[in-house]
């Protein structure tokens, strides 16, 4: 057993298809592409998503979802959250510096039964209450 002795083992290798090399290869004439049709010219490359002509699937199926623009509030319900109903003044910073929030978060509402009672405190355009 030698390094220079060793072979692949049997049926494990093919030799490559030439095709295109003339009738005796059996891979002559129409080079394996078949009889005429788009397929068999140089050049071809079909396109993603066509399907031979009939509407493409995407195109049968409806369309389906929709992504607001409006920027939703981020939601804060005060009578669970206290640290932010006995803030003096009531900014998004201010929040910030009591509850956790993103960095994606740009408008808060304050909800819950003593939201209403917070309306004086609020110094932000961006933070709003419910109720009237």
């Amino acid at each position: 057993m030698a390094l220079e002795n060793l072979t692949p083992a049997a049926g494990s290798t093919h030799a490559k298809k030439r095709v295109g090399r003339g009738q005796g290869s059996g891979m002559g004439k129409t080079a394996t592409r078949g009889n005429k049709g788009q397929k068999s010219r140089t050049g071809y490359s079909a396109k993603r998503n066509f399907e031979g002509g009939q509407q493409p699937l995407a195109k049968r199926l409806p369309k389906i979802g929709f992504h607001s623009r409006i920027v939703k509030p981020y939601v804060i319900n005060v009578d669970r959250i206290k640290a932010v109903a006995e803030l003096e003044e009531i900014t998004i910073e201010s929040i910030k510096s009591v509850h956790k929030l993103g960095k994606a978060v740009t408008k808060v509402k304050l909800v819950g039964s003593s939201a209403k009672d917070l309306a004086s405190k609020i110094k932000d355009e961006n933070v709003t209450t419910t109720g009237k």
